[in-house]
């Protein structure tokens, strides 16, 4: 019996059993054994006095320095958040320069601001002096976002867009450390609890000495540690929960979500991402506020989860962004059929304060695989995704390199660009227009060609959209249009004088400085401005109206011709069309090159020739590949063909030859 009583399995050091049983082993008369038991019972009283005394403050120890550790990383988090704002709210302002974003702008500086400022009150020392050094970076970011914002009041996106470009490596870097001064303060709420757990345990190993020295001891003692360990066990299961889970939505957040995309991955799974932004949550906070704000946001979350499979992931990144992760994929087309879904739940009224609520969502797609391989990847081009689906109204965007700023073979591929211009590796090419009314050469497309010296001919698909998503475009139209006048040039002295037609993308109608600079080049190149025509697509003319709208009304009294190019695959309106000062309509390729075998892509094209004559307008048809074509365009009417039937863009000396053999051979009896 005395030998069980001290055994030391459960916990306790060999040297308090030793001692315990050298005392039983001595024990002598029952009086003398009465002294022993009570002695040695309040020996054990004082033991497990002293070891529930250590327990508990090591324990509140911990847990104070868990709940000041994961505070302390809460409000990093709320900055990094706040920095993220930051940098969305820059590049939607870029985009669209509203006072409500600028607002939105300045409440997110200060939100980043306020939690330093929170660390800085709460922290050690060691804390105040990390914050203190992100508020000094971020008042540099502060300072080049105003810089930013000057840019684009004043209408200079070029600069605006080179400030933002400028603006990555610091924003990285303010990211980082803010990410990086979080994750430890995370960890050493981990290791907290991991004390805590260890302290827990060294409590389990005690109990049962405690049921062997005394029933009723042991009994209490027993009970109240077992419900201490329990609700040790429910905190530590909530502290870890509240960790990973967003605390309004109850949803995953995006640590757990991370960390779940990096383990499908790494598991060599396919698996689609969505990143879905409410689309007019601010004026719902705004009018409804805040609380009904987030009343909506407790009801976007369960419509999102009842709609995809249990394996999936739902989670609140923050503000209005959700994100849901689907392991197990087979395709791209496969996670459209769920993001239709996703849309058509949000999008039913919720009814909050009395009022039903009809909310839709801007969502940016991305595959694995097909848009990166890597967790941090995937999760920023999917951003990226969703903001291109939110500044252009798509609902949905699937993640296209071309329209990423920060992707890095895109990023080298401008950097060669800027050079290439510099190096004049950039020529032009020379698609001829044929009258379709005498057969002769009316005119030339001048279209752009890259003469890489490694990468060889690089298309024009793969750098002009480069160029116009990085305001880029402007010097490049500069520099076609200086090859293109000088070859005019050249053919005027020549003897045979052909308009040119240079393309305009939709940035180069709100360039202040364009009319100017075209017609300064046309003076330089002594070039008559009939002999320009300047081609913009449909897409850039609704995109821009009242700047389309100025510019081309300033460019045609020049005598500058102007002509809409694929005509019939925009959102022109009769109205906008009549108001513009153009000259000609480009009829789009993909109702040419099947206008003789589908009789409905005919009789579009038979109605834009009606159109145009009725307005006054020249006819082109783009894309005449075959000499049916070219022989049913001229019996509807139409007046100018472009195409391979007739001959690909040449190089300018190509073109001469080609030029020099052609004798009116086009028979449009």
């Amino acid at each position: 019996m005395g030998e069980a009583l001290f055994s030391t399995a459960d916990g306790l050091t060999p040297q308090v059993g030793a001692l315990a049983r050298q005392r039983v082993r001595a024990a002598g008369p029952p009086s003398r054994s009465s002294r022993i038991a009570v002695s040695g019972l309040i020996a054990v009283v004082l033991t497990m006095s002293g070891f529930a005394l250590w327990a508990s403050q090591s324990t509140a120890k911990a847990a104070s320095h868990a709940s000041a550790a994961n505070r302390l990383a809460g409000y990093y988090l709320e900055a990094s958040q706040a920095a993220s704002e930051e940098k969305s709210l820059e590049r939607s302002y870029r985009l669209n320069a509203t006072p409500e974003t600028r607002a939105a702008h300045t409440d997110a500086e200060r939100a980043l601001i306020a939690a330093l400022n929170r660390v800085k009150a709460e922290g050690t020392a060691a804390d105040r002096a990390q914050a203190q050094a992100i508020l000094l970076t971020h008042d540099d970011f502060r300072a080049t976002a105003a810089k930013m914002f000057a840019a684009v009041d004043r209408g200079d996106l070029a600069l605006a867009g080179r400030i933002e470009y400028g603006q990555a490596e610091p924003l990285f870097r303010l990211q980082h450390a803010v990410d990086e001064a979080a994750a430890g303060h995370r960890k050493a709420a981990l290791r907290e609890l991991a004390a805590m757990r260890r302290v827990s345990d060294t409590m389990t190993w005690g109990v049962p000495l405690v049921f062997l020295i005394g029933l009723a001891i042991a009994l209490a003692l027993s009970t109240i540690l077992r419900r201490y360990r329990r609700d040790l066990d429910a905190e530590r299961a909530q502290a870890v929960h509240d960790s990973s889970h967003d605390s309004l939505t109850g949803l995953a957040n995006r640590q757990l979500l991370a960390t779940r995309l990096h383990n499908a991955v790494q598991r060599g799974e396919r698996v689609g991402l969505v990143l879905l932004d409410l689309d007019r949550f601010k004026e719902i906070n705004d009018t409804l506020g805040h609380r009904c704000g987030d009343e909506l946001l407790t009801h976007v979350g369960p419509r999102l989860t009842a709609t995809v499979r249990e394996t999936d992931t739902v989670a609140r990144l923050g503000g209005d962004e959700f994100a849901v992760l689907l392991p197990d994929v087979t395709n791209l087309d496969a996670v459209l059929g769920v993001v239709e879904k996703l849309r058509l739940a949000i999008e039913k009224p919720i009814q909050i304060a009395g009022a039903d609520l009809s909310v839709e969502a801007s969502v940016g797609v991305v595959v694995s695989g097909e848009h990166g391989d890597d967790a941090q990847t995937l999760l920023r081009r999917a951003e990226v995704a969703m903001y291109v689906a939110k500044a252009r109204n798509r609902g949905v965007a699937v993640y296209d390199p071309s329209e990423d700023a920060h992707d890095p073979d895109r990023l080298a591929l401008l950097t060669e660009l800027r050079r290439a211009m510099d190096q004049r590796e950039l020529v032009l090419h020379y698609q001829p227009k044929i009258s379709l009314a005498s057969g002769e050469v009316c005119g030339v497309e001048a279209l752009v060609r890259w003469e890489h010296p490694q990468r060889g001919m690089v298309p024009p698909d793969k750098f002009i959209p480069l160029a116009e998503h990085t305001g880029l475009i402007g010097p490049l139209t500069r520099y076609v249009l200086d090859l293109a006048l000088s070859q005019a040039h050249r053919w005027a002295d020549m003897g045979h004088p052909l308009q040119i037609a240079v393309n305009l993308a939709a940035r180069n109608l709100a360039d202040p400085d364009l009319a100017d600079d075209v017609l300064t080049m046309l003076e330089t190149h002594q070039v008559p401005a009939h002999l320009l025509c300047l081609e913009l697509t449909e897409s850039a003319i609704t995109t821009e109206p009242e700047n389309a709208l100025r510019l081309l009304t300033r460019l045609r009294a020049a005598g500058v011709s102007l002509a809409v190019d694929d005509f019939g695959t925009g959102y022109t309106s009769l109205g906008q069309l009549k108001n513009l000062p153009i000259t000609e309509l480009k009829i789009d390729r993909s109702f040419v090159g099947t206008m003789t075998t589908e009789r409905s892509n005919g009789l579009i094209v038979r109605s834009i020739v009606d159109l145009a004559r009725n307005l006054g307008l020249t006819t082109v048809a783009e894309g005449v590949e075959d000499a049916e074509t070219f022989t049913a365009l001229a019996s509807n009417g139409c007046a100018v063909a472009q195409g391979y039937h007739m001959s690909r863009p040449l190089p300018p000396n190509a073109f001469d030859r080609w030029y020099a053999d052609t004798r009116a051979v086009y028979d449009v009896a």
